[in-house]
């Protein structure tokens, strides 16, 4: 298939290799993305797998807790000017705050707001400050102690990246050292027994291929595996991770020196995962001067 300039960028901008080691990956791979990606890493070629950053929604992460249950939820809106609105702002809030009253994103579609379900406030919402919301996803955790903390806060309890951290045992000042690690270090999963399998045997092959380029005996290549598999497994889960207040330790050794359990957490970010169109205003511009 031929291979387009503008797939040649994308690849450049997500692996950081030169145009033309991304044009052959792209060319060995038949246009594959993601396969072109794991061809680089395995010539060594590619500076690091990075996904795109780019995102559709704008809008705000609201946390609420109560007890010993915590509930993340991501409302969306078209624009950041939207989620600085105060009005936006309190919907937001108060349905963090009924969704701690159910168990899925349906059931909080479906809950009361005042008098109105969620779902026809967020209706009547677009109605009157005149832009599309969506409410896209929450999730809890639940625990003896509920840590929080909001990145790049639009307002009280809400932000940008709105993070919760469940423990067994009493220690709220290292929850929230906890939460904010999680905001800045995105761990994949809370150990490796959370991590999805597909997740672990992709990264596994890569490295095999990896090795193999090295022309190493089999033996050898076990052993180099095994290390890199355990850096993997280091880097992306929460337990195995430096903690960042105190990189000598691990997270998981530091909540044992902090006498609790980390038993869960959830990290949402605004609109990760959603594509973002970018839109050429200049171009915009031109076009409907020229009718």
């Amino acid at each position: 298939m031929a291979i387009t300039a503008a797939q040649v960028k994308e690849l450049r901008e997500l692996s950081g290799a030169g145009m033309m080691d991304a044009k052959k990956a792209l060319v060995e791979n038949d246009g594959d993305m993601e396969a072109a990606i794991d061809w680089l890493r395995t010539k060594g070629l590619a500076k690091a797998a990075k996904k795109s950053g780019r995102t559709a929604a704008e809008g705000l992460v609201a946390v609420a807790v109560s007890g010993g249950t915590g509930v993340a939820v991501e409302v969306n809106s078209e624009t950041d000017f939207v989620a600085k609105n105060a009005e936006f702002q309190t919907m937001v809030k108060g349905i963090a705050e009924a969704a701690l009253t159910v168990d899925d994103v349906d059931a909080l579609a479906a809950a009361d707001l005042g008098g109105k379900s969620v779902a026809d406030t967020l209706t009547d919402k677009i109605a009157t400050i005149g832009e599309n919301m969506t409410l896209r996803r929450m999730a809890k955790v639940h625990g003896d102690t509920i840590a929080t903390y909001i990145h790049n806060a639009a307002g009280t309890d809400m932000g940008k990246i709105g993070v919760l951290v469940a423990l067994k045992g009493e220690n709220e000042a290292f929850g929230k050292q906890v939460a904010m690690h999680i905001a800045a270090a995105n761990p994949a999963s809370l150990s490796e027994a959370d991590l999805d399998p597909s997740v672990v045997e992709k990264e596994k092959q890569v490295q095999m291929d990896i090795a193999r380029e090295s022309g190493k005996p089999e033996a050898v290549i076990e052993k180099m595996i095994e290390g890199r598999m355990k850096k993997f497994l280091a880097e992306i889960t929460l337990l195995g991770q430096q903690f960042v207040v105190n990189p000598d330790l691990t997270v998981a050794k530091a909540a044992e020196e902090a006498g609790v359990e980390i038993t869960g957490f959830i990290r949402l970010e605004v609109g990760e995962g959603i594509e973002k169109v970018e839109e050429d205003f200049a171009a915009e511009v031109a076009k409907a001067a020229q009718g």
